[in-house]
């Protein structure tokens, strides 16, 4: 391990994001919190501006970068896809670009995302790196061609770059778009008296492979100082869960029940019916564990959304 130096200086872009939220908060109280300063970008930054790029790389000199920066919401790429490229691809390739002008030496972790995979037959799980990417949908063909380009640019201009391919996240601070964070939020206000114990939904019977968003924050930092040069890593629980079973611990842990109903308009055709991953290559090459029960995680985001209904 310690293939490469502890960061001393971060470039960590998207840090306005949920997850770049979840790491200015974790970090001060983690193993990490004096192996790395964070440098973030001004309010005005803009990604798809090379020239802005390239004077925040200037300037903040990093000795790493972890590119959160996305379009991450898929009905969004759906709408735009065309401005969900150009966020995506072409603000990655201004980083890489300016990357090597003014900063050759820094290391590069790329956040694609799990949705690359697209649909995955059962045999085929948990699903690990080996497989090839047939992402279905604008943000996953998005996210698929950055990682290419990633690729593409450690092979032929020698960037120092590592991929990480997360799957389902969640924690306090993540939009009530996303199913877990949307589940949390009605069961907070039902539990508050602010709403009926009425829950509309779409295919609960869904599975997906869900972690605690400081367990993923952790991965980052390892395959920041730990990952293989060019390699792709899964950031994942490999634990299988039904939408239903999330549902039912988030009524569990909030003391109240709810009537359920499936709304058609929320059923999405094609929809992967199942979906886990394997983390092997991540805990071998870095040590990596989960160190959070998904039910303490489900507790903490029911607990900010609580907090968050009562202080709006």
């Amino acid at each position: 391990m310690n293939l490469h130096p502890p960061p001393r200086r971060l470039l960590v872009t998207g840090h306005r994001g949920f997850v770049g939220q979840a790491l200015l908060d974790w970090l001060p109280r983690s193993r990490w919190q004096d192996r790395a300063v964070l440098l973030t970008p001004g309010s005005d930054f803009d990604l798809c501006d090379a020239g802005a790029v390239r004077r925040l790389v200037r300037d903040a000199r990093p000795d790493a970068v972890l590119h959160l920066a996305a379009q991450s919401f898929v009905p969004a790429a759906f709408a735009d896809p065309a401005g969900t490229f150009a966020v995506n691809v072409e603000g990655t390739l201004h980083l890489l670009q300016a990357l090597r002008q003014e900063a050759p030496g820094a290391r590069l972790l790329y956040v694609s995302s799990a949705d690359v995979y697209g649909a995955v037959e059962p045999e085929a799980m948990p699903v690990d790196e080996t497989r090839l990417p047939e992402p279905r949908n604008p943000y996953a063909v998005s996210k698929a061609a950055a990682e290419m380009l990633c690729r593409q640019w450690h092979f032929t201009e020698g960037t120092d770059v590592v991929l990480a391919r997360p799957f389902n996240h969640t924690g306090p601070g993540q939009d009530a778009r996303f199913a877990v964070s949307g589940f949390a939020r009605s069961v907070a206000r039902i539990a508050l008296g602010l709403e009926a114990p009425r829950l509309v939904t779409g295919n609960l019977q869904v599975t997906r492979d869900f972690s605690d968003v400081r367990d993923v924050l952790d991965a980052y930092l390892r395959l920041i100082h730990d990952g293989q040069p060019g390699a792709i890593y899964n950031v994942c629980s490999g634990i299988e869960q039904r939408l239903a079973d999330v549902l039912a611990a988030l009524l569990r842990l909030a003391g109240v029940s709810a009537e359920q109903v499936t709304d058609p308009a929320r059923l999405r055709p094609n929809e992967q019916l199942r979906m886990v991953g394997s983390s092997l290559r991540l805990r071998k090459d870095t040590g990596w564990q989960p160190a959070h029960d998904f039910d303490e995680t489900l507790a903490t985001l029911l607990a900010w959304w609580r907090h968050k209904e009562l202080n709006p």
